[in-house]
Order: structure tokens, then sequence, then C-alpha cells
């Protein structure tokens, strides 16, 4: 039943009341755990052109910066910061010796950007250039070998580095090789697939990238490949005269289209993500800008943070803001949708518990528990906000067992405005006993479309915009007489 209730979760009104931290690239907070906005596939002149010696061809091309995005890293930094995000990762891809060109470079100019925006954690990182695929977003842990490690990582295995280029760069088993390198770093990376199905050529018809090869990659490196964009960038992209449909398409999908924004891996009910999450895989999304250039210059990208934000709940700092993104403590919003999302479990004995994203709840068997779902909402004033609110919220169930994946909508809650106090919505869903394990993920809109219909050429990205949650996975306590527990990621 649909409920408003002054009842707060303890964790989330401790995040609302912790301060920022003056310098959160230095200094830890270990206070409480707040919702933190940010953007981890962002553009800057370090994504570079290159040009070749014509009397030399032999020679190493020379890098031209701006050759892909025109944007300082400071510009990129000052935008975040206009759109109130927490957090942002620096990831410039590559080309003939761009290894070279981001460690004597990109790194200094990123060095100088953290001195002048402290209270913007930036991260370091790279648009690697995946052997045998496409993309990747690759995060670097801050602290005294994120320079060198990043230059160890794209000097000796991304595709496009090497010069001469070299073949045996561009298979699926190198990237394999590469991922047991990361994983074997004292500082191991976090790495994303970035716009999954771009290649794709039709439903479930995969391109460069397949949910198999995932599921390779997580084999390979479980702490390090966890997760790919639910939703690509370049969601500003406009039919335009001599452009081919892929340039006309949101998130430059030529080949088939997004769904309300989002890859079809994730926005397919009972697709390839639910899949993943159906087998126990603890395989997130996120969601970024790919911001190269900004539409109001011709471009197909919003700012960071203008449009696409991926919700961390971590502590103001770098260390806890990256073990968010490792262990799925995270939701995704198109247009600022949802600015904070509390969980709270409600046992059969009276005891009430906070739950993470990302978690696994075990439950007493036969045990009737309570989740209570806690939306914050984003205010009406302000740069964030945007045209159209929450219209609906559901909540998929899907179980984990062998075969096709059975998820679907357990319950919508469609909202009206008198159902919004103070800025926040709150709803009780009651769970089903755990007789076999499964998980729960939520999503919304400001749309009324039950399932997210493909999107045309041109559409306007205000009109349909979603949020999606990472999973919490509900089983059944293994020992009689064992209370309820939580087992936190």
């Amino acid at each position: 039943m649909l409920r408003i209730s002054a009842l707060l979760c303890a964790a989330f009104l401790l995040t609302a009341a912790s301060p920022p931290s003056p310098s959160p690239q230095a200094s830890p907070d270990l206070g409480a755990r707040e919702w933190l906005a940010g953007d981890h596939h962002v553009h800057s002149e370090f994504s570079a052109g290159w040009q070749t010696d014509p009397g030399h061809p032999r020679s190493l091309p020379k890098p031209v910066l701006g050759g892909d995005s025109r944007h300082t890293i400071r510009r990129n930094a000052e935008m975040a910061r206009r759109f109130d995000l927490d957090w942002m990762v620096s990831t410039d891809h590559g080309g003939p010796g761009h290894s070279a060109l981001q460690y004597r470079l990109g790194w200094p100019a990123l060095e100088d950007v953290r001195k002048d925006f402290p209270e913007l954690m930036l991260f370091y990182g790279l648009e690697f250039d995946t052997p045998g695929g496409e993309h990747a977003s690759l995060v670097m842990p801050m602290g005294p070998d994120e320079r060198e490690d990043l230059r160890r990582i794209e000097a000796g295995f991304a595709e496009r580095d090497a010069w001469p280029t070299d073949a045996a760069r561009d298979t699926k088993p190198k990237m394999l090789e590469a991922l047991r390198f990361m994983a074997g770093l004292n500082r191991p990376p976090v790495l994303l697939a970035n716009h999954p199905s771009r290649t794709a050529t039709g439903k479930g018809i995969w391109g460069l990238h397949d949910p198999q090869e995932f599921r390779a990659w997580m084999d390979a490196a479980p702490k390090v490949a966890v997760g790919m964009e639910g939703a690509p960038g370049h969601q500003a992209a406009h039919p335009a005269s001599g452009a081919d449909k892929a340039h006309g398409s949101r998130g430059l999908y030529g080949g088939y289209p997004t769904m309300g924004g989002f890859d079809q891996m994730t926005a397919t009910l009972g697709g390839a993500w639910d899949a993943m999450l159906a087998e126990g895989r603890h395989w997130w999304i996120t969601i970024g800008s790919d911001s190269h250039g900004h539409y109001s210059e011709g471009g197909a990208d919003f700012w960071p943070g203008e449009y696409a934000r991926t919700w961390v709940h971590a502590r103001r700092n770098a260390a806890d803001l990256l073990d968010g993104l490792r262990n799925g403590r995270m939701f995704v919003t198109t247009g600022n949708l949802v600015t904070g999302l509390s969980l709270a479990l409600s046992h059969r004995d009276g005891t009430r518990e906070a739950v993470e994203l990302g978690d696994t709840v075990s439950l007493a068997p036969g045990e009737r528990a309570t989740m209570t779902l806690r939306l914050r909402l984003p205010g009406r004033a302000g740069s964030a906000a945007r045209r159209g609110s929450l219209h609906h919220v559901d909540v998929i169930l899907g179980s984990v067992r062998a075969g096709a994946p059975d998820s679907h909508v357990a319950k919508r809650f469609v909202l009206s405005e008198k159902q919004v106090n103070r800025g926040e919505v709150v709803v009780d869903f009651p769970l089903p006993p755990a007789s076999t394990p499964y998980y729960i993920r939520l999503r919304g809109t400001n749309t009324g479309e039950g399932e997210p219909a493909l999107d045309t050429e041109g559409e306007d990205p205000d009109a349909d915009r979603w949020f999606y949650s990472n999973p919490v996975w509900i089983k059944r306590n293994s020992s009689p007489g064992a209370g309820p527990a939580i087992v936190p990621r």
C-alpha cells in the first residue's frame, strides 16, 4: 500500500546532515555516507587527434590536442560544479603513444585542477581502448601509484597505443590478460564497459560486445570489471543534414536504438542485465555524459551532470566513493528525477535496519518482511531541476536460478503531487518469503510508459527520463533459528 511517512531511515538522516569535507582529495571523512552525484565518462583536449608525417609514414604520429574534444579538464570541472556534481572522472581515449601524452601533459593538468577544485573529487582515468572491442571507463584509485599504473595499463594493453599497429593487441584474450594485470596491482582500478550495445544491429543481435564477454571479464577480474553504462552518453544528439543515422540518434546508437535513453542490455526487462543478475553476478550499471562537445556548440552532448548522473552512497572521500562504485551502492538517473534513495527492512519481530544497494539480505524461513523505499526528489528550482516529475516507480523482482530470467514488475507505485511530502516519497513493499533466492531492483520514469519505448531520431530527451537502481539480493537463512542478517558489499 502506498503511504507517506514521517519515519526516516537512520542512515538517510545521517547522510543528509553530513557536512562536506574541505578537501575530499586528501582528507578522509569517516562520517556518515551520503548520496554523491558524479560522472565517470568525460573527455578533454587530451582526447587528441593524430597527425602523420607524409614524408615519414612510419614515424610516430604527433598528437593534436583538442582533436576529439576541445574542452580542457578545467572547463569540465567548472561545469561539473555548476551542475552540482561531487565527483568526476577524466577519461580521455587514446591513439599511438597516447600513454606518453597522458603521462607528460594530462597528469600535470589534472593535478592543477585538483588543487583549484578541492571540493570536487576528480579521479584520474582513461577511456580504455579495449582489445577486441570498443571502450571502457578506467577509474584509478587516488594515491601515489595512479599516474604510473595508468601509464603501464595503457602502454601495455590499450589496443591503439602501440605503434606500429599490432593486431595482437586487438583480441579478446588480450583484454582478459589486461584485466588480470589490473587485478594484480597493489591498488586495482575499477573498469566499466561503455555504451555496451552501440554496435548491436538488432534486439539481442550483439556487435563488438555481448553478455558472455562481460561474464568472462568478471571471471578474470571480479573486483575490477564490475559493470557497464546502463545508458550511454551523447543524449543530446539530433538529426543533422548530411549526418548518418547514428549521429542523429540518441546515444549515437545507429544499429538498434536506445530505450528511454538506456541501452537495451539494461532497459529490456528480462534481458541481458537481468540474465546476469539471475546468475547471482554482482554486475552494476552506471551512467555518464561521454562529453566531447556540448549541443550548444554543435556537439551531441550535455555537460557533466547537466542530464546524466551516477549517484553513489559514500563518505565524502575518494576511497569510499571508489568502493561504492566497486560494490554497487549506486543508482542512475537522466534528468535528475531522483536525488536520494534509501531502503529499510522491517522484520516480523519489529526490528528495522537500513539496507544498502548491492547488499544481500537473509530472511528467516517463511518470514514475510517489508522493504520500505524512500525516494528524495529534486526541488523545483535550481540548475539541476528539469521538466516533469516522477510519474511512477516499479519494483522489479527476479529469481536467482538457472535458465531464462523470470524478472517482472512485482509492484508499480503511481505517484501524485499530494503524495510528495517535503520532496520525499515513501512506499512499502512486502517481500515474498525467500524460499529461493531472488533480487529486487527499482526503476521509474516521468512518462506513463509501462516499458521504455524505442527512441526515435530527434526526440526530446527531457520528455523521456528514467532512473534505475542497482539490485539488492534476498536469500533464506541456511541455519534453522538464525536471525536476520545483511551481508554488505
